[in-house]
Parts: C-alpha cells; structure tokens; sequence
C-alpha cells in the first residue's frame, strides 16, 4: 500500500450497488479500502475481487483464532486480491505468525487497542505488549484508536517504523489531524465518508486535513 493520501475507507455499506458506487467515487482520494464482515456477509467474498479492481482492499476480518484456521482464511482472502488482511493480536504469537506466513508477502496489521469505549476494558491494558509482537512477528503495522491520540504516540515509540493505522475517525470522535500529529500514518474513515451526501468530496476534504496536519 503506497501513501498518498493517508486516508483508508471503512466501507461498512450493506448495500452491494451502493458499495461499489461509493468504492468508484472514493477511489481517488484514498489509498485503500477496507471492508468488514457487514460487505463480506451481503455481498459475497467475490466483492474483494470487485473491489480490488478499483484500489487495494484491505480485509478487516479481526482474525482471532487457532493458527490453522487464520492460516485458511487469510489464503482464501489472498487469492480473492485482498492487499492486506487485520488480525487480533490477543490469541497469541502462533496465530498471528500463521497470518503473517500465509499471507506471502501481503500485508499483515494487527490490532493492538481498539478504538471504542469499551477497547479500554480489555484491549488496552494489553496494547504495548501486543505492539512488541507485532514487531517480533513481522507484521507489517498495527492497528491504534485516533480516538485516543496519547496511545498512537505511546505505540509509536515501540513499533518503530511499522506502520499505523487508526480507526475512529468520524462518527467515533477522533480526529484525522491529531490521529497524524501522533504518529499515524494512516488514518482509517467510515461512515462520515461513505454515508456523507458526496463521498469523493469527504474524502478529499479528509485527505486535504492529513496532507496539512502531515506538514506540521
């Protein structure tokens, strides 16, 4: 995934005409797409191939089990054209390091803390440690709240170069501008993007808001 725009759409849309209208529109002004279990389950796992077509797709499938089965869906994912796939960290280094190999060459991002209210009960307290198995996995990047900027900052001193991608921008509360200052290099946008009025232009004003707060 190559760094234009700093902008990721969480393409949550239910809808499959819908989806791929907003997908064609907003293709310019992001550099990936990702798409959760809402898409998947209504339209098909064919719409990753669909999808791949416009720009890269992301699969956030928050893959959480035993090593075999996240090796079998992060290959079913690859062959569909996914370019990268999200994984829980919490179930441990084997099943993370079966994503990562499976993956051959895709990119692999784990969630360290979760952007909602609720991420804090039991996702936080665990965060940095999840971070340093990212890191010794060799995944790609991680996954950290823009709804708490403290804590990407805190995720960037141990992942290093890794990068970072956060949710919650939007409709959560957080803020593209400050999820960037803190060391995001991604900020990841639903649905104040695909629910707006005129998608491409949220987008781009998203877009225009990290290039700026990237200048800072």
């Amino acid at each position: 995934m190559k760094r234009q725009h700093g902008v990721i759409l969480a393409l949550d849309e239910t809808d499959h005409a819908k989806a791929i209208s907003v997908a064609r529109a907003v293709a310019p002004h992001v550099d990936a797409i990702k798409i959760n279990w809402p898409l998947i389950l209504s339209a098909g796992p064919t719409v990753i191939t669909e999808l791949s077509s416009l720009c890269p797709v992301i699969c956030d499938f928050k893959l959480a089990d035993i090593p075999n089965t996240n090796r079998l869906i992060t290959q079913q994912a690859v062959r569909r054209g996914a370019s990268g796939i999200i994984v829980q960290g919490f179930p441990g280094m084997d099943s993370v390091k079966a994503v990562v190999e499976a993956a051959a060459g895709v990119e692999v991002f784990v969630v360290t803390e979760m952007s909602h209210p609720g991420g804090q009960e039991y996702t936080a307290p665990v965060a940095d440690r999840i971070a340093r198995m990212a890191v010794e996995a060799k995944a790609s990047g991680v996954i950290a709240p823009a709804t708490r900027p403290g804590r990407i900052k805190e995720i960037r001193g141990i992942v290093g170069s890794l990068s970072i991608l956060s949710p919650g921008v939007g409709a959560q509360g957080g803020s593209a501008a400050d999820a960037i200052r803190a060391g995001a290099d991604y900020v990841i946008v639903g649905r104040s993007i695909y629910g707006a009025p005129h998608p491409a232009d949220a987008a781009r004003g998203i877009s225009d808001e990290v290039r700026s707060a990237m200048k800072k």
